[in-house]
């Protein structure tokens, strides 16, 4: 490798943190954001679907999406997220990151919008429209994943580079906070005007006219921040370790010597997102089915349309700012001193106990009179609190920094796109358990979960521990240690070999 390149490579992971470092870090972790608010708004306004187009005057209980279009309105932004990885990680590493790093943003919030049309009045044509739109949204919010990480992984130094990572994609604590508090505020807002009867008082004028402006509204907001970071991420320069590496290390992907020097890592990061995202998404999903259970909403017939979802937007709130947002933080502060690995170890083994202590004693803890509603809450919460301070944070992070900087970019976005296979598990798969409310099915839904994560922190021992190493050094691109001897020079040190 050149001197000349050793020295780039060098200085940036020698570098101190700088204002650079931070403008990356917003910029690129508004993108993640959006994508969280975007992703989880709709389950503040799923339920309220089902009233507003599957209303059935002869049903003693308000109207409810049938389990498959419920599933597919949820669910078809998971299916575009998939694609969107591996077509925009593949064009990372052919044309450059930041080539192509705008244009997700401007597909997200073109398709932010859209999801608040429709082109008909009928319920297929509104769900149609919002299914097509959100196909395409979750597309755009693919391509987020491989690009942001690859970034930042490549302009941070070795010291702080899981700290900056990690920050990056905290900001998806912040978008599912945001989706909950932006969904709370509006259905406020809306039920101060628009006032009505329970729906056990009259199912007909429950549902208020004007929610149909309301759920809208929520699903469309989702496209400011991504149109006020798009100027933003269009001045950042392509990151420097690009173009460095075109001796040696010429191996291509799938490649036998690939396979040989980094196919059990990207196993790997693969089987721990794709176990991970079954647990995660489930948790965030479900959670308007297991609201009630929890005492923390109203039965659907003591309440109007809007007051539901209000109610849904509140719990959703309030679990993801105690339980959710704290994790994130936690592996920002505790990545450089534990390690991605520990952390990923420690959150996979106790999401999964408590998720089997709630999937046992569910039946006992929904019910009052034996626990206050608030253990349920505490165990709930924990779950989502070790889901972040753990797997879904270092699912993040690892496939960022263990692959050779050519295919960087590629191999996240594989992880990335196995992970939402696991995600799409949870939303077609492990939501029919949840719909209809009833104990025995979540309460068996619980214990599948638990299951998985302790599948999760085996799969775990795959992948190998990045802390403190530069990039080059992980990921064997420093050829023998020649950028060790190299560094070691620079800084007038020995170094034995």
């Amino acid at each position: 490798m050149a001197t000349s390149n050793l020295a780039i490579l060098h200085a940036l992971d020698t570098a101190q943190t700088q204002w650079y470092h931070i403008t990356a870090i917003v910029i690129a972790g508004m993108g993640f954001f959006t994508d969280a608010y975007d992703l989880f708004c709709i389950s503040t306004v799923s339920k309220l679907l089902g009233r507003l187009y599957y209303f059935d005057p002869a049903s003693s209980t308000p109207g409810k999406l049938p389990v498959p279009v419920n599933n597919l309105v949820i669910g078809v932004a998971l299916v575009g997220t998939l694609a969107g990885q591996l077509f925009f990680g593949l064009l990372g590493d052919k044309l450059g990151r930041k080539r192509v790093y705008g244009v997700t943003l401007i597909l997200m919030a073109v398709c932010a919008i859209g999801s608040g049309l429709s082109f008909g009045c009928t319920a297929k044509s509104v769900m149609g429209t919002l299914c097509f739109f959100r196909f395409w949204l979750g597309f755009g919010i693919g391509g987020d994943y491989p690009l942001s990480a690859t970034i930042m992984s490549e302009y941070a130094n070795k010291k702080t580079r899981g700290a900056f990572i990690a920050a990056v994609f905290a900001m998806q604590g912040v978008g599912i906070i945001f989706a909950g508090l932006v969904s709370t505020i509006l259905s406020s807002l809306f039920l101060s005007r628009y006032p009505a009867l329970p729906y056990s008082a009259n199912p007909v004028l429950s549902t208020q006219p004007e929610a149909d402006y309301l759920w809208r509204i929520v699903l469309m907001l989702g496209a400011l921040p991504a149109l006020m970071t798009f100027y933003w991420r269009m001045k950042m320069p392509e990151t420097g370790r690009l173009g460095q590496f075109k001796g040696s290390n010429d191996y291509k992907l799938f490649s036998t010597e690939f396979w040989q020097r980094h196919g059990m890592h990207l196993i790997g990061t693969m089987s721990t997102w794709f176990l991970l995202d079954i647990a995660f998404y489930s948790q965030n999903l479900t959670q308007k089915d297991i609201f009630p259970n929890m005492n923390l909403t109203d039965p659907a017939k003591s309440v109007n349309a809007i007051k539901e979802m209000l109610q849904i937007s509140r719990a959703m709130f309030v679990v993801a700012l105690l339980g959710t947002f704290p994790g994130y933080w936690f592996t920002v502060f505790f990545i450089e001193k534990i390690g991605r690995f520990y952390i990923q170890l420690i959150g996979f083994f106790m999401m999964s106990v408590f998720m089997l202590i709630i999937g046992i004693n569910y039946a006992d803890l929904r019910d009052p009179t034996k626990h206050h509603t608030g253990l349920f809450a505490l165990l709930y919460g924990l779950t989502f609190f070790f889901a972040n301070f753990g797997p879904n944070s270092t699912t993040f992070v690892l496939p960022a920094e263990l692959f050779p900087t050519r295919v960087r970019s590629t191999c996240h976005a594989m992880s990335a796109a196995v992970g939402k296979a696991g995600a799409m598990v949870a939303a077609f798969g492990v939501q029919s358990y949840t719909l209809d409310g009833h104990t025995h099915k979540i309460r068996r839904a619980m214990m599948i979960l638990a299951f998985t994560n302790m599948l999760g922190f085996c799969c775990t021992f795959l992948v190998s521990e990045t802390k403190g190493r530069s990039l080059e050094e992980i990921s064997g691109e420093d050829e023998g240690g020649e950028m060790e001897m190299s560094e070691a020079g620079m800084e007038g040190r020995s170094v034995v070999m």
